[in-house]
């Protein structure tokens, strides 16, 4: 069975975005050379996220193609939508992603934002975290972990610090 994993950077206060879903405040923090990010990217073939994140990956990055070497699913309410490089996804994410997990491949990267995320959550769908903070406060925005109904205790893998972030490394219990 495929891994459900999150991968991805907040502040420190724990937000994915601010409140007009901007990230330059990530990027402009340094991460030296080294990170997990190449690695990680070998050992997935799919990746799902909601529509404002993919906006604003797109936006930020500066392609044309969201990550074109793999099949990309995009939560959105707009039932019209139609993107170059992803397949638009109208279903309840936690039905639509169990199914998924089924199928044959490697590791779903669920890239974000925290309106996909509390679903999973609640149904206990994402078997690692792998989540790198920065050193900035933005004191409101979107939130990684929105209110919900879940608790679940994790396992420590691994931590690790490249430039100013620092990684933490978990999975299911």
């Amino acid at each position: 069975m495929r891994k459900i994993v999150f991968y991805g950077a907040i502040s420190l206060d724990g937000y994915l975005a601010t409140k007009e879903d901007d990230l330059q405040w990530l990027f402009d923090t340094p991460t030296d050379e080294k990170t997990t990010y190449e690695s990680f990217y070998q050992t997935i073939d799919t990746t799902i996220m909601g529509r404002r994140t993919y906006e604003e990956a797109k936006k930020s990055l500066g392609t044309e193609l969201l990550y074109p070497e793999k099949k990309n699913y995009v939560f959105s309410k707009n039932q019209s939508l139609v993107l170059p490089d992803a397949t638009v996804i109208n279903d309840d994410p936690t039905s639509f992603i169990e199914n998924l997990r089924q199928e044959s491949g490697s590791d779903i990267w669920i890239v974000g934002g925290g309106s996909l995320l509390k679903p999973l959550l609640e149904n206990q769908l994402i078997d690692e975290w792998w989540i790198q903070i920065t050193p900035v406060l933005l004191g409101e925005g979107i939130r990684l972990f929105q209110p919900g109904e879940y608790q679940e205790r994790l396992e420590y893998i691994d931590s690790q610090e490249f430039g100013q972030f620092i990684e933490l490394h978990y999975r299911k219990k």
